[in-house]
């Protein structure tokens, strides 16, 4: 008779389970609701995977991400178990016949979106299934307390009196007390079993710096600690303008982010993950699914949205045990650039409404039509026909997707990639010679610095509107550059696609939904607030704050983050290093850095006497970031 250990042993190649993973598979295999938080890199799949081979039937998973179940059934199909995952884009008659194979096929393995449960002919074709487990993986989303709430995941609990001898296991990796409490209420658990593995990583130093310089401190970090290191940036723009400026220091770096075709991404993960290259520089795009266990320091540049996604993301490090850093860069602007990012960008009400009207005009829907009509959407031509910022109408229109009235595929890359193939002086000389294709030509150059080295996804409204020019213009200047072979240019037809799941009806449509954005909004003001408290405390350990964050208390210091090295290292005599400052500043100004390379005191030193020096007036912060005196 097989045992959890052997279907382990046999599928995984793994000779034990993980701290808890084991408790939780017994529990599940004795008929119980569990519910188990675990985090990142905890191994949840497998609290499903095992017993889900072990019992009769199929295990019903219900997940949010596309891209971890197609990764997950790609995972179990190599090790010849059978899995199914019905995601976006699937046709009725192809779903009717996956679903057939379930029932008939003998497959272990059925994925799903949530949103799949609220097609009442799925779910009657779902009830007919021997279905002898359902996992809820990502079940945050069931709270609207939670960072990623979903109301489809509040229809989950109906699969109870369907199946009430099935157990339901609910799965999550990052959860605050109440949204703890707030999950087994919302999907009826009885009685739940609970596994709650620590949150506290004791070899990971969670490291704040305050600098003005960010590139020269990932140099000394990098420098310091040479195996494979992370660096999470805002945009795609920042990945390769990041990663270029540690290829010109020195440093073998690749990078990472979700507008890349899937060959590249590919090919840049091998790199680093083969060592080939010792840091990669991604948006929080990259992530899911990487287990590597060496990784010595992932490096944030900004603020996170929250501290779930940064703990998460921080936790890629020191897989292995052993010491690492997880790093955060702060400096002055970060907390103005945090809110302009996640704060002022939140659609209100009021624009929600608006911009919902707006798309439907747009797509000529009359009020009481538009169910399961299917376009193809350009989110930049939208919101330059109607002047709506971009960001803003991004997040308003993801809100709508979450609530179901729509459904939106994000393949927001744009249609057109262009890479220049001559050197920039011919290109200086071509514009000498047809001036009327010039200022288009300088808006690419200026918009995409990475033009020459990789090919780059152009937003031609942007382009268009820089060089104040019409779409059409552009694509003619790109036609002629193409055929005088000066550019390589490849136009592909990747819209997104967008789905009216409801009938029009305007203000009925918001009114309904208008309180999950308000508990949204607020909530997402209190997490970027946690983030500036984690940021700003300087009395208080790194860890403690995290743990304390997740509803953990924590009586001693862990003794290696940013404020616990304070503590220990003897302190600078501050009052010398500052007159050694005044002295250095005497005659020129100089930035913290010329200041530091001078003094040979560390940086957190020299920061810490700078700051003591700008309060009491003795010097004075220049337009250029350099330090002078006050005369």
């Amino acid at each position: 008779m097989s045992t959890p250990l052997s279907i382990l042993q046999k599928y995984w190649n793994h000779d034990a389970f993980r701290s808890v993973q084991g408790e939780v598979v017994a529990s599940v295999l004795d008929g119980k609701d569990t519910f188990a938080l675990m985090p990142t890199g905890g191994g949840k799949s497998i609290c499903f995977q095992v017993p889900g081979m072990m019992k009769d039937g199929i295990c019903l998973v219900v997940s949010p991400l596309v891209a971890l179940m197609k990764d997950q059934v790609m995972n179990l199909q190599k090790r010849n178990i059978k899995a199914i995952a019905l995601t976006g884009g699937i046709q009725s008659d192809e779903m009717i016949e996956l679903l057939d194979n379930c029932q008939f096929g003998n497959y272990k393995f059925l994925y799903l979106s949530p949103e799949r449960l609220q097609s009442d002919w799925i779910l009657e074709r779902i009830k007919n299934l021997p279905i002898n487990l359902i996992a809820i993986d990502e079940a945050h989303c069931v709270s609207q307390w939670g960072h990623d709430f979903r109301p489809a995941y509040l229809k989950i609990s109906s699969l109870k009196t369907h199946f009430p001898k099935v157990p339901f296991l609910a799965l999550t990796a990052s959860a605050t007390k109440r949204v703890r409490e707030d999950i087994v209420t919302q999907l009826g658990l009885e009685s739940p079993v609970v596994f709650q593995k620590s949150f506290a990583r004791e070899n990971i130093a969670y490291m704040v710096f305050d600098v003005e310089d960010k590139l020269f401190r990932i140099e000394q970090i990098l420098k310091k600690n040479p195996e494979p290191s992370i660096i999470y940036v805002r945009n795609r723009k920042s990945c390769l303008d990041v990663s270029s400026q540690l290829q010109t220091l020195g440093f073998k770096a690749t990078f990472y982010h979700g507008g890349l075709d899937s060959r590249e991404k590919d090919k840049n993960m091998k790199l680093w993950m083969n060592e080939e290259v010792q840091v990669i520089v991604a948006t929080n795009a990259f992530g899911m699914g990487i287990d590597k266990a060496n990784v010595k320091t992932v490096i944030h540049i900004q603020l996170p949205e929250n501290l779930e996604n940064y703990y998460q993301e921080a936790g890629r490090s020191g897989r292995n045990g052993e010491k690492a850093y997880a790093v955060l860069l702060s400096s002055q602007s970060s907390v103005i650039q945090a809110n302009n990012q996640f704060i002022d960008v939140l659609p209100d009400k009021e624009f929600l409404k608006t911009m919902y009207v707006k798309l439907c005009n747009y797509f000529q829907i009359a009020y009481g039509e538009g169910i399961n009509e299917v376009f193809s959407f350009n989110l930049n031509h939208f919101c330059v026909q109607y002047q709506f910022p971009i960001l803003k109408t991004f997040n308003a229109m993801q809100f709508l997707d979450r609530q179901g009235i729509i459904s939106l595929s994000q393949e927001f890359s744009e249609k057109i990639t262009v890479q220049f193939i001559i050197s920039s002086k011919e290109i200086i000389r071509y514009m000498s010679l047809n001036p009327s294709d010039e200022e288009i030509i300088l808006t690419m150059v200026r918009n995409y610095p990475g033009i020459y080295e990789v090919p780059a996804s152009l937003n031609i409204s942007l382009i268009a509107k820089k060089s104040k020019t019409t779409e059409e213009v552009v694509l003619k200047v790109l036609q002629k550059l193409k055929q005088k072979e000066i550019i390589e240019y490849h136009a592909k037809n990747n819209d997104a696609t967008l789905i009216f799941n409801e009938v029009r009806e305007d203000e009925r449509t918001i009114n309904r939904v208008s309180k999950y954005l308000e508990n949204q909004n607020t909530l997402k003001k209190e997490q970027l607030k946690s983030v500036i408290d984690y940021v700003t405390d300087k009395e208080k350990c790194k860890s403690k704050i995290i743990l304390e964050y997740f509803g953990e208390t924590q009586t001693k210091n862990c003794g290696i983050c940013s404020y616990c090295i304070t503590l220990n290292k003897k302190q600078v005599d501050v009052l010398t290093l500052a007159e050694k400052i005044k002295f250095l500043l005497r005659n020129q100004s100089l930035s913290s850095r010329e200041i530091q390379i001078s003094t040979q005191d560390s940086a957190d030193d020299v920061i810490f006497a700078l700051q003591e020096l700008l309060d009491n007036d003795i010097i004075r912060i220049e337009s250029n970031n350099k330090y002078s005196l006050n005369i």
